[in-house]
């Protein structure tokens, strides 16, 4: 008798549920969830490219293409209209990746820096992927007062023309 009450309570609270969530089709669209985010469109590096680091972090972008793709700690990253997705290659495949499991540093990432100005200089891929972990470690960047002034304010002294400081290109088209 004792088993056959709790048998009848759990079938009033199931029902109880059931009417709480306004029915059948209520409950079944509150328990299915399909977050259906594909690929960003492909975009094809040719060859591997040089890349330019961003004032004041460890992150590196690639100039002169028409996406934003970004190197940091070993794997590429691109945000495609409001969602990161992460690659091992410059050249994806790309997979997507939820914004609490972008690094912060990407993340927080001001619009500035998407956009390279003139004269910064390139650092061939071969050279970052090579010394980027051991460029971290040694703090490199943390030496260089390009790094630390930030590409947009213009060196004492010097013309935008005089700004770079080798291995350059004009790279202050739109990423």
């Amino acid at each position: 008798m004792q088993k056959n009450r709790s048998s009848i309570f759990l079938l009033s609270v199931l029902i109880g549920i059931f009417f709480a969530l306004g029915g059948s089709q209520e409950a079944t669209a509150g328990v299915q969830v399909n977050i259906n985010i594909g690929p960003p469109p492909a975009f094809v590096i040719p060859a591997p490219p040089a890349l330019v680091v961003i004032p004041g972090t460890y992150v590196y972008a690639v100039p002169d293409i028409d996406v934003s793709i970004f190197f940091y700690h070993g794997f590429w990253y691109r945000p495609h209209e409001g969602h990161w997705f992460r690659a091992k290659s410059y050249n994806g495949p790309w997979a997507y990746l939820a914004v609490a499991n972008v690094p912060r540093v990407l993340v927080q990432l001001p619009p500035s820096t998407y956009r390279v100005p003139p004269g910064h200089r390139h650092i061939p891929y071969a050279q970052l992927r090579d010394n980027w972990g051991r460029w971290e470690r040694e703090r490199y960047w943390h030496k260089d007062k390009e790094w630390q002034r930030g590409w947009h304010e213009k060196p004492e002294g010097r013309g935008d023309e005089e700004h770079g400081r080798g291995g350059g290109g004009d790279n202050g088209r739109r990423r």
